[in-house]
């Protein structure tokens, strides 16, 4: 089973889902699939199929009102990626200032 950051790095890598997503966050409620699908030059299925990569990292959630369906934009699963992130730039940032600080060290020294 894949883990969170890896379905949110899935979800996010495709160029049609953050726009998918994108569409999603700045509606002011939630979208149908017909809407969704008639803002991007791809069949309804192929919208579908980016929904549930979306839907299975937790950046949309589906309602079902009658014989629509309805999407809604979650960006609170973002934070952890946020984090992932935030670990790594720390770390090259101190790997950096310990290169330097060594360098500055093996000059002077």
């Amino acid at each position: 089973m894949q883990d969170k950051i890896t379905k949110l790095f899935k979800a996010v890598a495709d160029p049609t889902r953050r726009d998918i997503f994108h569409a999603l966050v700045i509606a002011t409620s939630a979208l149908s699939i017909t809407q969704i699908s008639n803002q991007f030059d791809m069949s309804r299925q192929g919208v579908t199929k980016h929904i549930k990569t979306l839907e299975d990292a937790g950046l949309v959630h589906l309602d079902t009102k009658g014989r629509e369906r309805f999407c809604n934009a979650n960006a609170k699963p973002l934070k952890e990626l946020n984090k992932w992130i935030q670990f790594y730039e720390q770390f090259w940032d101190d790997s950096l200032d310990n290169l330097d600080n060594y360098l500055n060290t093996s000059k002077h020294g």
